[in-house]
């Protein structure tokens, strides 16, 4: 994939470039850019698959580019390269598919780049606004700020989100990260595709392999990707989850 960077400082667009030819199957485009005007110039030229994007910029400024870029029927992917975090909600509402602060590390740069495959602006437009506030349907993505930056975990890699206390853990195929939604809210949202079993907890449909009730009378929900884990349903929602799996 082709990458555009686009930063007013040169030393940040060297080591971005260095850091970028390091990573197999991306390659950097030149001329870099230093503005947003000249990013938009040479995104029209270059066809770039992907911008690293600084915000503070002379003239035209990251969030005003991606804003314009947003416009085009065929877009780049725009990962956000920044020293500030404060920008994350506007980035996302421009439809960037990563947000990277200052020092980027290399491990956050390749996980960002993985991640730009060039959604389509439908999708864009739904990470990471809830359907209440969006007027089109469930979210494809959920956002999560973890030490990388902001992350987005596609919905079909969810297994489960269990409440505690005022958070909200999202387990994935890659690991977990912390919410701040409310379960019920995700329930509301995404409930054709979870099923609640327990009061704090929602789990995928399509992840569940096996009810099975143990020596001591309680019932276990094994799901693919656990590795061999289980959780615990309560007694209240044994009877919808067997009717529910019943319907698979």
């Amino acid at each position: 994939m082709n990458v555009l960077i686009v930063d007013d400082e040169p030393l940040a667009r060297e080591r971005l470039t260095r850091m970028v030819s390091n990573i197999e199957g991306y390659s950097v485009l030149e001329p870099s850019a230093s503005n947003g005007d000249e990013a938009l110039t040479l995104i029209d030229n270059l066809k770039p698959d992907v911008v690293l994007l600084d915000i503070r910029m002379p003239g035209l400024d990251g969030l005003q580019v991606a804003a314009r870029l947003c416009e085009r029927d065929t877009p780049p992917a725009v990962v956000f390269c920044t020293a500030h975090d404060e920008f994350a909600v506007n980035a996302f509402q421009v439809s960037a598919v990563g947000y990277l602060v200052k020092p980027v590390g290399a491990d956050e740069l390749s996980d960002a780049l993985k991640k730009a495959e060039r959604p389509n602006r439908v999708q864009l437009a739904a990470l990471t606004r809830p359907a209440s506030e969006s007027g089109t349907g469930p979210r494809t993505h959920i956002s999560a700020r973890t030490r990388k930056g902001i992350e987005l975990i596609p919905l079909d890699q969810v297994i489960y989100f269990i409440a505690d206390h005022k958070y909200v853990t999202l387990r994935h195929v890659g690991g977990e990260v912390l919410l701040d939604e409310p379960l019920k809210a995700l329930e509301d949202e995404f409930g054709d595709r979870f099923v609640r079993i327990h009061r704090n907890a929602l789990v995928a449909r399509e992840r569940i392999e096996r009810l099975q009730r143990t020596p001591l009378g309680h019932f276990q929900l094994f799901l693919k990707g656990l590795g061999g884990d289980a959780l615990t349903v309560s007694r209240r929602h044994v009877a919808g989850v067997r009717k529910m799996m019943q319907q698979l």
